[in-house]
């Protein structure tokens, strides 16, 4: 049997576009692909994007920002030492970009300049701070990417 030109075009085009939906229907059902959002609300933490640069401007111009340093026993958060850190509130929120499952968020609690985050919240791979914190009034925002 002989097939023609566009009868040969016609099949391949046919056996692509049935390739691509299998390819679109697998990707959508199967569990083992979770496209999750970073946010829920990524368009409402948009709108107040302008008011987070404003605070990160705020904590570039202090005299010490916030470090950040990975240890073995966790992360460990310094807040300047030329504050009194019985003033400063706020909270810090961990999460992971690829499971949002192990996102958490800690109130600012010190006792010192610093805060210890354990070991045993942290999963070994990429994680990003942010620290959004004030003290006498004023707001600051720190944010930080680390790989524990």
């Amino acid at each position: 049997m002989k097939i023609s030109w566009g009868t040969a075009i016609v099949l391949a085009i046919i056996s692509f576009m049935t390739f691509i939906l299998y390819l679109v229907i697998s990707m959508t059902t199967d569990k083992n692909f979770n496209h999750d959002l970073v946010t829920e609300e990524y368009y409402k933490q948009e709108l107040s994007f302008q008011g987070k640069l404003d605070r990160e401007t705020n904590s570039l111009n202090l005299l010490s920002n916030i470090k950040a340093s990975v240890e073995n026993e966790g992360v460990v958060i310094y807040f300047p030492e030329n504050l009194n850190y019985e003033d400063v509130k706020g909270s810090i929120f961990l999460y992971r970009p690829s499971d949002k499952e192990l996102d958490f968020t800690i109130p600012i609690e010190l006792t010192a300049h610093q805060v210890l985050i354990p070991a045993k919240f942290l999963k070994e791979g990429r994680w990003n701070i942010e620290i959004d914190w004030s003290y006498l009034g004023e707001s600051y925002y720190f944010k930080k990417e680390f790989t524990y």
